[in-house]
């Protein structure tokens, strides 16, 4: 298979890698888009070849219908990387998008796709019972969560006709997170690395050590000072992170410390 990246509606590419010997698929928070990775892209590359997923909904896919459910996400987005066999993919969600890489893992286990591990960022455990009711707020409640969490850009959030624009796509996830469902028992037998801010009230550090778990092949926890967005304030040490699990896992070279 030729390692060009090919037209894709759900992935981007912002600085292509093609003799990367791994591809890292990360995957966005609530309200989030592929956008929000490009730092990470522009660290890793050209050690790791950065797949950016694009939800429906936003920006390019702003007339697309949102997806209000997580495995149906999971499912599309399993559907773009079941042709990607030449290189093992390594999954990195953030909030939301830990529990679409959880769903994608386990979809691909299913059909043979070559994955090194999950990497789960800010988000409490599958089988963790937590009531989720953001999406039944009206909007301002909604963008009062938005400005808590820290996790979007201010200025956007004081833009009435750009909020007005994405706030479907954004009561969309949030409605996902609240449906999600998954059975205790349910385990990947991929290696699973959680990330947590040490004073996130959306995923307690209790709530991330359940992730254990979820898993028959390994467990990681790391636990960093801040909140939801912690990630934010610690860009290097958090890339680093991920690129320290990616290259256990894969035997390769730290794309980082190279």
């Amino acid at each position: 298979m030729s390692s060009a990246m090919p037209s894709s509606r759900w992935l981007r590419s912002f600085h292509p890698a093609p003799d990367a010997p791994t591809r890292l698929v990360c995957l966005p928070h609530a309200g989030g888009s592929a956008t929000y990775y490009f730092p990470v892209s522009k660290t890793l590359s050209p050690g790791v070849e950065v797949l950016a997923a694009q939800y429906p909904g936003r920006q390019d896919r702003r007339s697309e219908p949102c997806l209000e459910s997580i495995p149906e996400l999971a499912r599309q987005l399993a559907g773009e990387l079941a042709g990607w066999t030449d290189k093992p993919l390594t999954l990195f969600g953030h909030s939301m998008g830990a529990s679409v890489a959880f769903e994608t893992a386990r979809l691909l286990a299913e059909t043979g796709v070559p994955v090194l591990g999950v990497i789960a960022s800010g988000r409490c455990a599958p089988s963790t019972d937590r009531v989720e009711t953001v999406h039944l707020r009206d909007d301002e409640g909604i963008l009062r969560e938005l400005r808590e969490l820290e996790g979007t850009d201010t200025e956007f959030l004081g833009d009435d006709e750009l909020v007005r624009m994405v706030m479907p796509a954004i009561r969309g996830d949030y409605t996902a997170v609240a449906r999600y469902r998954c059975a205790p028992g349910v385990r990947i037998p991929y290696p699973i690395a959680v990330m947590v801010g040490d004073a996130d009230s959306r995923a307690t550090v209790e709530e991330a050590r359940a992730w254990a778990g979820h898993t028959s092949g390994g467990f990681d926890l790391r636990v960093f000072p801040g909140g939801h967005f912690y990630l934010n304030d610690r860009p290097a040490e958090v890339t680093a992170a991920v690129a320290g699990h990616i290259a256990r896992w894969s035997a390769v070279p730290d794309p980082v410390a190279r």
